[in-house]
C-alpha cells in the first residue's frame, strides 16, 4: 500500500481521503478538529491536526509520503503547493488558487516532481477531455458549461455552495479570459449572462467566469470559453452586491473592528450558502469540442449530470471534483503518468491511455460523462 497525505479535510478532501484508503494508507491534515472527525473512516484513515498556513509545517508533515494531495482553500494553494514541490513531493492539487501555477514550473522540474495542479472537475476533466481531442483534431472550438446547485433552490439566492463563500466569490470578480478568433481578450465575470436549457434540469443562467485558466497557454484554439452556471436569477442579485460595494475588499472601519466589506458579505452568505452534508445537489456539465480530424468536420460533446449520493453522504460536487483528484491521483501512483514539472490537466489527456483510465475510474464510481459526437 502506498501512503498519502491529503492538506485540507473539507468536504471535498475528505471524499478524497475516503476514496483514496480502498487501497492506501491515508493521512487527513486540517486545523479544525471536527473536520478531522468526519475523516476518521476506516483501518487505512488517518487524522492530524496542523495549521497548514505554516509551509515549514507543510515540509515536515509529507516527509513520509508517496504523494500529496492539495485540497486547501484557493488563497492558501500556491504556497501550499511551492511548499510541497520544494519538498520534492509528487501532488495533485484541487486548490483553484489565482496565482499562476508555471512559476514554479522549473521548480518541479528542479526537484524531479510531477506537480497536477487544477484537477477537479472543471478546471480539471474539461481539461483532460480537450487535451486528449488536441492531439487528433484541428481544433476550432471550445466550450465549458459547469455548475454545481442545491436541487431545492431556497430565497434569494437559490444557491448552496460547496466550499468557502470568499472562494465563489472570486469567481464573480476576477476577470474572465476568453479566446476570440485567437486572440485573448478580458471580459468582466457574470458578462455575457444567456439562458440555456439542460437536462434533466431546464433552463439555466450561465455568464462568464475565469475557467480557461492553463488552456489558454496550452492549447491552440481560436475560440474558447468558460461558463458558470447558476438558477435564472441569481445573477441579477449578484450583481447588486458587486455594484454596492460589498465585495470591495477595501478594509473599512466598523465601530472599533476593522475588515473589509467582503470578509463581512462572506460571513454572512455563508449562512445561506452553506451546504449542508445531507443536503441534496447535483453537478452539470456540457464540454463541446469542435474541429477538424482527418479533414472531416466533427463535433464532440460531453454531458455529465451526477446528483447527492445518500448511501455515502457524499456530496455530488466533492464526487466528481475529489474522484477525478483521485483519478489522476491513480494515474501517478501506478506510473502511468509521469512527466516532471507542473501538469495541467490537459497534459494528462495527452498522454496515451490516461483519459480512457480516468473515464473507466469515474464510472465504477457512477459519476459518467456521456459522449455524443456529431
Amino acid at each position: 500500500m502506498k501512503r498519502i497525505i491529503v492538506l485540507g479535510a473539507g468536504m471535498i478532501g475528505s471524499a478524497i481521503a475516503k476514496d483514496l484508503s480502498k487501497k492506501n494508507h491515508v493521512t487527513s491534515v486540517d486545523n479544525d478538529p471536527e473536520k478531522l472527525k468526519i475523516g476518521e473512516i476506516n483501518d487505512n484513515t488517518f487524522v492530524q491536526k496542523a495549521d497548514l498556513k505554516d509551509t515549514s509545517q507543510i515540509r515536515h508533515l509529507i516527509e513520509d509520503y508517496d504523494l500529496v494531495i492539495g485540497a486547501v482553500p484557493g488563497h492558501m494553494g500556491f504556497e501550499t503547493l511551492k511548499a510541497v514541490i520544494e519538498a520534492g513531493k509528487n501532488v495533485v492539487d484541487i486548490s483553484f488558487f489565482p496565482e499562476d501555477p508555471f512559476e514554479l514550473d522549473e521548480l518541479a522540474k528542479e526537484k524531479d516532481v510531477t506537480a497536477i495542479m487544477d484537477c477537479g472537475v472543471a478546471p480539471g476533466m474539461d481539461n483532460v477531455l480537450l487535451g486528449y481531442h488536441s492531439k487528433n483534431m484541428e481544433l476550432k472550438n471550445f466550450e465549458c458549461y459547469v455548475g454545481g446547485l442545491p436541487k431545492n433552490k431556497i430565497p434569494p439566492f437559490d444557491y448552496k455552495a460547496p466550499f468557502s463563500p470568499i472562494d465563489v466569490i472570486e469567481e464573480y470578480t476576477r476577470s474572465a479570459r476568453l479566446v476570440e478568433n485567437g486572440v485573448v481578450v478580458q471580459k468582466a465575470a457574470l458578462s455575457e449572462c444567456e439562458l440555456m436549457q439542460f437536462d434533466p434540469v431546464g433552463n439555466l443562467e450561465a455568464f462568464n467566469t475565469d475557467g480557461l485558466r492553463s488552456l489558454i497557454r496550452t492549447i491552440e484554439c481560436p475560440d474558447m470559453k468558460e461558463k458558470t452556471l447558476r438558477y435564472p436569477g441569481h445573477i441579477d442579485k449578484i450583481k447588486l452586491l458587486k455594484s454596492a460595494g460589498f465585495f470591495s475588499t477595501e478594509p473599512r472601519q466598523f465601530g472599533e473592528q476593522t475588515v473589509s466589506p467582503l470578509e463581512m458579505t462572506s460571513s454572512v452568505l455563508f449562512d445561506q450558502w452553506h451546504l449542508h452534508e445531507d443536503e441534496e445537489e447535483f453537478t452539470i456539465m456540457k464540454v463541446i469540442i469542435e474541429g477538424l480530424e482527418n479533414g472531416i468536420s466533427k463535433k464532440y460533446t460531453y454531458d455529465l449530470y451526477d446528483e447527492f449520493n445518500a448511501e455515502t453522504g457524499i456530496s455530488s460536487m466533492a464526487r466528481t471534483t475529489g474522484y477525478t483528484a483521485t483519478a489522476a491521483a491513480q494515474l501517478v501512483l501506478e506510473g502511468d503518468y509521469k512527466r516532471k514539472g507542473i501538469s495541467p490537466p490537459e497534459y494528462i489527456g495527452m498522454e496515451a491511455g490516461c483519459l480512457d483510465k480516468m473515464l473507466q475510474y469515474l464510472k465504477e464510481r457512477n459519476v459518467i460523462y456521456r459522449k455524443t459526437v456529431d
